[in-house]
């Protein structure tokens, strides 16, 4: 049994670090070619920058990226198997089906509970880190920050409209700003024909000088009202600087760990606010992880009943299984923000659905 044992966790172990490989590669890499080249050629931010930009994401990726390498490796290595006709052998000399799959079992229970401390600390910390670096990136390079034709709302009092970016010149055209003045007032407004960054590295800040323009100026007898004025020239500090500060930096439910979602919820609670989406984000980094046993559990069966050789089988199979996980995860994730599920169960339903569903094939398997 153990010669058994060892022969197959080779056979797991190949495909998985394979899988995660292509699929990390591809995630990161391809799937954010475009933005790499933007980043490089047209913002002209350094290529170490733009490196450390998606190594802090990889974490992210792997979130994502190693549930679904445990099910294509448990397909492939069970399916070459089986086509092999080695299941026939194994069972045929007495040997249950059951003790074959536990291993596998094992592998997938240790991947899931290191991946609940992965999701935890790594994938927190990354996601905190890539946000602050783009931060500095912003204050190296202003215009690698700001996309044309989108409302950036970046900064704390500002919402600013580009309508295009001149990356050679480092110059803005068309620019509106927008300061929400709060309590039904009207919003001040700055029009400029165009615009460029100052950067003083020394302090650390970045100035905007816009030219040719607009701007809503508060009426000193009526401050709630505002009056045209004209101008040639206009600075305004857009604090961007300040917001590198990881003391001003406020963290996202995703970059926050176990611990400080918790905290997060008992204050919400006293102040009777309801506490739903940390609530799911909590079980959903535990779920997530645990998706490697459910699909350890829901493939074994699947790779043996193909009896098939053929890889792209194993393959087709294993993105049948995740395209109905993931759009069932979202959903559910949904439903328990928007309190229509309870928040603690909703983001454990595909879990214990394709647990269920594996459960059930793994005892018909077994027991035949």
């Amino acid at each position: 049994m153990r010669i058994i044992r060892n022969y197959l966790l080779k056979e797991f172990t190949g495909p998985l670090f394979l899988t995660l490989g292509v699929l990390s590669f591809l995630m990161l890499v391809v799937g954010n070619l475009k933005k790499i080249a933007d980043l490089v050629i047209n913002k002209g931010v350094d290529i170490f920058s733009v490196l450390k930009v998606f190594l802090l994401m990889t974490p992210y990726m792997v979130t994502y990226a190693l549930p679904i390498s445990v099910l294509v490796a448990v397909l492939m290595s069970l399916g070459r198997l089986s086509s092999d006709n080695e299941i026939i052998a194994i069972r045929a000399s007495g040997i249950n089906l059951f003790k074959l799959i536990l291993p596998l079992l094992t592998i997938g229970l240790i991947l899931s509970l290191g991946l609940v401390i992965f999701n935890d600390q790594a994938a927190s910390y990354a996601h905190f880190a890539y946000r602050k670096t783009l931060i500095e990136i912003g204050v190296k390079n202003p215009t690698a920050a700001f996309e044309e034709g989108v409302f950036i709302n970046t900064f704390q009092k500002y919402v600013l409209f580009i309508y295009k970016v001149d990356q050679k010149r480092n110059r803005l055209i068309n620019v509106r700003i927008y300061e929400p003045q709060g309590d039904d007032k009207p919003t001040r407004t700055i029009v400029a024909r165009s615009g460029e960054f100052i950067t003083i590295p020394e302090k650390n800040s970045v100035k905007l000088k816009l030219m040719d323009g607009t701007s809503d100026e508060p009426d000193p007898s009526n401050p709630t009202n505002f009056y045209k004025l004209n101008f040639k020239t206009y600075f305004m500090n857009l604090n961007l600087a300040d917001a590198q500060k990881s003391t001003n930096l406020t963290k996202k439910y995703k970059e926050m760990t176990i611990q400080e979602l918790q905290e997060e919820i008992a204050r919400l609670k006293k102040e009777n606010i309801n506490p739903a989406p940390l609530i799911v984000e909590i079980n959903e980094k535990i779920s997530l992880a645990f998706s490697c046993l459910v699909f350890i559990l829901i493939g074994a069966p699947f790779g043996i009943i193909t009896r098939r050789r053929e890889k792209t089988i194993n393959i087709g199979i294993a993105i049948l299984i995740f395209i109905v996980y993931y759009p069932l995860l979202i959903g559910c994730e949904s439903m328990g923000i928007q309190g229509v599920i309870d928040p603690t169960l909703a983001i454990w339903i595909p879990n214990l659905l394709f647990g269920t569903i594996g459960l059930f094939f793994t005892y018909k398997l077994c027991a035949s």
